[in-house]
């Protein structure tokens, strides 16, 4: 079952008549995603392989009903676009966008959850939900391949790993609920409490899996609050654990960063210390991304 959006959502997708928005555009078409619309400022009447573009996102909702946006624009505009949607009455907004200014996305963020609006992003590849719809660019020109329907959840905080792990649970026949890449910058408008919160009222998500990072204290905020809030299985694996080693330097993400620990211990933000807290709370971590799919198994084995 699908947590954000299924076969019956409607997407508008903002800069749609940019290269990389109407690439995207073409797969979720051919995925069978409902692209009702697109909004590019000046280009009302242009269309993008038959989607019809507009000038703002309040004609597109007023013309076609659009539910859900993709915001695909530069980054300095990606602040008013999440606002826009938010004032139009979109309940869910991925955001592909990289390098958008921290400040302008806390302001984006504060202004849509007081509307309601979910965001997943900025920084993110999107979200499927498997044989339903695809929001976003996960899975390339062939989906099909990694992301099959079935019972387990997936959060990443890599987009390329998004699909990767579902591609290790496909192999063993393993399928997905929903998929979500929730994006690599320090600050993003939905994290891992966010997500588990959704899947827990999904009846059939049986598990979840995680990929972490070094950096940050999401995985840490989650192990705070998962127990009794959430009683499925989880299966998590944490990549670059040798950025432990090197403190203060920034790898890939830009929140993939280690502070210097002190009196022997792992600073804030390191591998050890989100294995450490994960693992208190009862989370299975595994040493190695291939191990995911027999520690699912066992997992969902176990709830039977």
């Amino acid at each position: 079952m699908d947590i954000l959006a299924d076969e019956n959502t409607k997407i508008a997708i903002l800069g749609i008549t940019g290269r990389e928005a109407a690439n995207t555009s073409r797969e979720m078409l051919d995925y069978g995603a409902k692209v009702v619309a697109g909004v590019t400022p000046g280009k009302k009447g242009q269309t993008v392989h038959g989607i019809p573009v507009y000038n703002s996102v309040i004609e597109a909702v007023d013309k076609h009903g659009a539910d859900a946006a993709l915001i695909s624009v530069p980054p300095a505009a990606a602040a008013d676009a999440v606002m826009e949607c938010a004032e139009a009455d979109i309940k869910l907004a991925v955001i592909l966008t990289e390098r958008v200014p921290k400040r302008d996305v806390i302001k984006a963020v504060a202004f849509a959850k007081a509307r309601g609006m979910i965001i997943i992003g900025p920084n993110s590849p999107g979200i499927i939900s498997p044989g339903k719809t695809r929001i976003g660019y996960l899975g390339g020109s062939n989906p099909e391949r990694a992301f099959q329907p079935g019972p387990v959840g997936v959060v990443s905080r890599s987009g390329g790993m998004t699909t990767e792990m579902a591609n290790v649970l496909s192999l063993e026949n393993i399928g997905i609920s929903t998929a979500i890449g929730m994006g690599g910058d320090p600050i993003v408008g939905s994290d891992y409490v966010d997500y588990f919160t959704s899947f827990n009222e999904d009846p059939e998500t049986k598990a979840v899996v995680l990929y972490c990072e070094p950096g940050g204290v999401k995985e840490e905020t989650l192990a705070a609050w998962l127990p009794g809030n959430f009683t499925r299985p989880v299966v998590a694996f944490i990549g670059g654990k040798f950025v432990d080693k090197m403190p203060g330097t920034r790898f890939g993400h830009a929140s993939v960063i280690v502070s210097a620990g002190t009196g022997g211990k792992a600073g804030s933000g390191s591998a050890e210390e989100k294995n450490r807290a994960l693992k208190e709370v009862g989370i299975t971590v595994v040493e190695n991304y291939s191990d995911i799919p027999n520690a699912v198994k066992t997992a969902l084995d176990g709830k039977r």
